[in-house]
């Protein structure tokens, strides 16, 4: 894995349209990873209750822009920096293999499975064109290929003619 992905100082707006600076962004086509350094003097000690408040509700919509966001203490990653690599790889690891760099269907059809988790309920086609901003075409390609390893199973409409959803299996877990 390399950091070509990597952007410092990315800007995003918040929730009331101001400018923001993320410590750093990791941006690819299925990864959008805000990772902050946090100094305590400026994240606890100085900080007031609306200012809290702020911090968290941006830390909410970031995530809810679809933004998995990760915060460091500032002391670690000047005095051990070892945590903070170690914890920033088993992150990454949801996305890469350590021996060999997994395909880019693997790692889709992984975040398929867990929108699957995270949606509880049968995975549509649409679910995952819109997660993944993918077409149509694809987003079957992929679920037909989880239910040919089994981690999930069509499910027809009610004539019994096409499929339109997808139940995740037993099994679906040990994919990820």
């Amino acid at each position: 894995m390399n950091f070509d992905d990597l952007h410092p100082e990315f800007e995003v707006l918040d929730w009331r349209g101001q400018s923001y600076f993320c410590d750093f962004a990791y941006i690819t086509r299925y990864v959008k990873l805000v990772i902050e350094i946090k100094g305590f003097g400026p994240h606890v000690r100085d900080m007031d209750r609306n200012k809290y408040c702020n911090e968290l509700n941006r830390e909410t919509f970031l995530s809810a822009m679809g933004f998995q966001v990760i915060s460091f203490a500032y002391d670690d990653v000047a005095s051990r920096p070892e945590i903070c690599m170690t914890l920033l790889r088993m992150l990454l690891s949801r996305y890469q293999s350590e021996s060999s760099p997994v395909s880019l269907e693997s790692v889709a059809e992984r975040e398929i499975i867990r929108l699957a988790y995270t949606l509880a309920r049968p995975l549509r086609p649409i679910d995952v064109e819109i997660h993944l901003n993918i077409n149509h075409r694809s987003a079957v390609r992929m679920l037909h290929s989880l239910c040919t390893k089994g981690a999930l199973s069509p499910v027809t409409g009610p004539e019994g003619k096409y499929v339109v959803k997808y139940e995740l299996q037993p099994n679906a877990m040990n994919r990820l």
